[in-house]
């Protein structure tokens, strides 16, 4: 996995299709419905960001992930809901570890949609791109403990526990307990292609 090569190809963000999703370049026009998630402390309760408190604020960090799209060095798809092209969230690598192969991935989902299989679906087509496109080694996914739901999504998608790292990152004001996950790509070839 070479640097350049990863910016090159994410300066031009491949479009991405599941089942019931097209994972895609977020867009500024995407704000209302970013918003409308964003915006929600049930969502933002166990991520690293406080809620929106302004649909203009959406709409700023919307544009700015236009510079970062450029530059090619932001990994992070919209989640397009295919039957109503809304979108509902979004999935990606929040960090590519250029030295050591592996990445991390992410994802933050509407409530209207959790229980739904959408989570997983989404993961699993990012953890595909990783394996298959960027010939990655080995991406893991992080949770603040008590976040079941994210880690049921990770353990649908075929990652194995790891552990808890105790009081590792200092979020909101307070120390946090996080849980990792992690899939290698011969697990994932194995169990899915």
């Amino acid at each position: 996995m070479k640097r350049d090569a990863i910016y090159k190809l994410f300066s031009h963000i491949p479009a991405l299709e599941t089942d019931r999703l097209t994972l895609r370049r977020m867009k500024t026009s995407d704000y209302k419905d970013m918003y409308d998630y964003a915006r929600r402390p049930e969502v933002t309760r166990y991520l690293l960001w406080e809620p929106h408190t302004s649909i203009e604020r959406t709409k700023d960090y919307l544009r700015y992930l236009q510079t970062r799209y450029r530059t090619g060095d932001f990994y992070d798809w919209a989640l397009e809901e295919r039957s109503t092209h809304r979108m509902i969230g979004t999935c990606g690598f929040t960090t590519l570890d250029f030295q050591n192969n592996g990445a991390e991935v992410g994802y933050v989902l509407h409530p209207d949609y959790w229980g739904a299989g959408f989570a997983p679906e989404a993961v699993r087509r990012v953890l595909s791109f990783g394996f298959m496109e960027l010939n990655v080694h080995r991406i893991e996914a992080k949770y603040i403990v008590g976040n079941d739901r994210s880690r049921r999504v990770m353990e649908k998608c075929g990652m194995s526990f790891e552990g808890v790292r105790r009081s590792s990152m200092f979020i909101k004001g307070s120390y946090q307990d996080i849980g990792v996950c992690s899939i290698l790509s011969e697990e994932f070839i194995k169990r899915y292609l």
